[in-house]
C-alpha cells in the first residue's frame, strides 16, 4: 500500500483546448517508472440522467457548478491515503454516467487535469505542484474544434455555437482567475511538448526535492 506521505498530487489546469492532457499523457510516461495515475475532471461531471435530453443541452457545462467536486476531492483524498478509488464514466453523447466505473489504483504520483483543476481551494491545499496551460485563444478553439467533432461526435456548427454561449465566457470567468493560483505557466502555443516537460521537472525538483531525487534514481520511462 501507497504511504499517504509518499503521495504526490499535480492539478493541471487551463483553458480549453490548450493542451493539458496532452501535457499530462506525456508526463505520465515520463515518470512512468516512479508510478503515476492520472484524474481527468471531465469524467466527474454531474449525471444529468433524471433531465429529459432536451432539458441537458442547455446546461453550462463550461460553469465550474456541472462538475462534482465534492467527489473529486474525496477521491484525492483516498488516492493519498492510499485506497484505490472507482471513478466514474462519463458519456459527453448523452451527458449522463454511465453506471460503468474505472478502478484507479494509488501511485506516488496523482495527476489531476481540467478547465478547473486549479479552481476549488480544497484542490490546491493538496497539489503540491499547480500548473496553469495556456496558449493562444484561436489555436485553442481550433484544437476544441477538432476534438469536439472528431472525437465526441459534435458537429462545427454546435461547437461554435457553444464557444460563442458560452465556453468563452466562463473561460474568463471562471478558468483564467484561476491562473493566479499556480506554481507553474505553460504556453503550448509554440513549445514543444519536450519543453514544457522539462520546466515541470524543474517546478517539481523546485516545490519537492524527494520527488524529483525518487524519480531521477529510478530513471524516467
Amino acid at each position: 500500500m501507497i504511504k499517504p506521505s509518499s503521495v504526490f498530487l499535480i492539478a493541471v489546469g487551463g483553458g480549453t483546448g490548450s493542451g493539458k492532457t496532452t501535457i499530462v499523457r506525456g508526463f505520465a510516461e515520463r515518470y512512468a517508472s516512479l508510478g503515476v495515475v492520472a484524474l481527468d475532471q471531465d469524467s466527474y461531471y454531474f449525471d444529468l440522467s433524471h433531465l429529459p435530453a432536451p432539458e441537458r443541452e442547455e446546461i453550462n457545462f463550461d460553469d465550474p457548478r456541472a462538475l462534482d467536486h465534492d467527489l473529486i476531492c474525496e477521491h484525492l483524498e483516498q488516492l493519498g491515503r492510499g485506497e484505490a478509488i472507482e471513478k466514474p464514466r462519463y458519456s459527453f453523447a448523452t451527458h449522463t454516467r454511465t453506471g460503468e466505473f474505472d478502478r484507479v489504483d494509488p501511485a506516488p504520483l496523482v495527476l489531476l487535469e481540467g478547465l478547473f483543476a486549479l479552481w476549488d481551494p480544497r484542490v490546491r491545499t493538496l497539489a503540491g505542484l499547480r500548473v496553469f496551460v495556456d496558449g493562444d485563444t484561436d489555436v485553442r478553439f481550433i484544437r476544441r474544434l477538432r476534438r469536439d467533432v472528431g472525437e465526441r461526435g459534435r458537429t462545427w456548427q454546435s461547437v461554435v455555437t457553444q464557444y460563442l454561449a458560452t465556453v468563452r465566457v466562463m473561460h474568463h470567468l471562471h478558468v483564467e482567475p484561476t491562473k493566479a493560483f499556480a506554481n507553474l505557466l505553460l504556453d503550448t502555443t509554440q513549445a514543444a511538448l519536450e519543453d514544457s516537460l522539462k520546466r515541470i521537472d524543474q517546478a517539481l525538483a523546485e516545490v519537492s526535492p524527494i520527488v524529483a531525487a525518487m524519480a531521477s534514481r529510478k530513471g524516467r520511462s
